[in-house]
């Protein structure tokens, strides 16, 4: 697998020199300044394009930009609403631009209002280090008492809901106000930001889309932009659910196996692919991760390596990032997978044989706590897990000759 690095660009606290430093193969970034819906300009690409290309002294970096994580569709063209095919019409010519730039990946999700979702951006992890975590009675204290969402203790059981009234009673001002902070406006790479009442309107959007709607507003979506992509040569590939079940009553729609076999067989093209994310998919108890990286093998475009420990066996739970090669899925078993699929290709011929991966959502540690980086973008976690992964592989593959 190609060993890559998420750069959130030349304001990112974590530096081209740091990603080289910690040995990665390529740039996985995007135009995070440009909103969902605008097209990605060729000038633009280019741009980027030359900024992964350097280091900050000037020098080559050795390093291209391998993976678009993401070109983010709008929630208009997911619920079909306002000025959507304009919109469409501006996706196609990102893609177009971006396949001319010969940048042949492209990460997606299909998530409505939120890109990923945590409570807390810096919980203490028993190493001492902060790590991501998701607190279901946190999101009960959130969508009860502080959104106020009309019907929102029909999503939760009578036991969190009243975990959920003492917890939100116990709470300073300053521990509501982080709360909702970091639900709705504190995670890298989301498209976009909002004040409480803002958030509020955009869900009120969905009130009226079920999870089959959007279900079959995605397959319109795919059926226009996978024929694309396979003719200039881009793969899609799409991003599980995170966390992988319904939250503040907004649809999932790529949260299992079932998902994803039905989004392969609605547009079945070799373009149409899936980002793998062992931690998306992973919070879930009732996904096996092995298994699905050996049944979707050809479909995955795209790798996240990390891992979450689950806190129960419910759906949905309470989860926290882990070390990479601990948590609740067997990362050594998943990496045995992967590995496999591209020495199939290989002996298939296949054209594209290498996966690229990057580790993702390390610990903020060491010198970086408190340094001011991106919540789980921080340097030395990352740097820790993805040696423990390179690790990993290469004994796997040492020991599989």
């Amino acid at each position: 697998m190609k060993q890559t690095w998420r750069w959130y660009g030349p304001n990112d606290p974590v530096s081209l020199d740091d990603a080289k430093q910690a040995g990665v193969e390529g740039i996985v970034t995007a135009l995070h300044h440009v909103p969902p819906g605008d097209i990605w300009t060729p000038a633009e690409i280019e741009k980027r394009k030359n900024e992964v290309a350097l280091l900050p002294d000037g020098s080559p970096s050795g390093m291209v930009w391998d993976v678009v994580e993401s070109v983010f569709i709008s929630d208009d063209i997911k619920a079909q609403v306002g000025d959507w095919r304009v919109q469409l019409g501006n996706y196609k010519q990102t893609l177009k631009n971006l396949g001319a730039a010969n940048i042949r990946v492209v990460a997606y999700h299909t998530m409505p209002v939120l890109d990923w979702t945590r409570t807390d951006l810096k919980w203490k992890h028993n190493n001492t280090g902060l790590a991501l975590r998701y607190d279901v009675i946190d999101m009960a204290v959130f969508d009860i008492h502080i959104l106020g969402r009309k019907g929102a203790t029909e999503t939760y059981s009578e036991g969190i809901i009243d975990l959920a009234k003492a917890r939100f009673a116990a709470m300073t001002n300053d521990e509501k106000g982080k709360l909702t902070h970091n639900i709705i406006a504190g995670l890298p790479g989301a498209g976009e930001n909002w004040s409480l009442d803002d958030f509020s309107d955009r869900l009120a959007v969905w009130n009226r889309i079920s999870a089959e709607q959007l279900r079959k507003n995605h397959v319109d979506f795919l059926s226009e932009i996978v024929p694309l992509a396979e003719e200039i040569g881009v793969r899609m590939a799409c991003h599980p659910d995170d966390p992988p079940f319904p939250i503040l009553g907004l649809p999932r729609i790529m949260s299992t196996k079932d998902d994803f076999q039905s989004m392969f067989d609605a547009v079945d093209l070799p373009a149409n692919g899936m980002t793998f994310c062992t931690g998306s998919l992973g919070a879930r108890g009732d996904n096996d991760l092995p298994e699905l990286a050996r049944t979707f093998g050809p479909h995955i475009h795209f790798a996240h390596l990390r891992n979450v420990r689950r806190e129960s066996d419910d759906i949905p739970c309470s989860f926290h990032e882990d070390n990479h090669l601990e948590g609740s899925s067997n990362m050594l078993r998943i990496i045995k997978a992967l590995l496999n699929e591209e020495a199939r290709r290989k002996s298939v011929g296949a054209g594209v044989i290498n996966i690229p991966m990057r580790p993702d959502h390390g610990h903020e540690m060491l010198g970086d706590i408190g340094a001011g980086g991106n919540p789980g973008y921080t340097a030395i976690g990352r740097l820790r897990g993805l040696a423990e992964l390179r690790g990993a592989m290469l004994a796997i593959q040492e020991f599989s000759l």
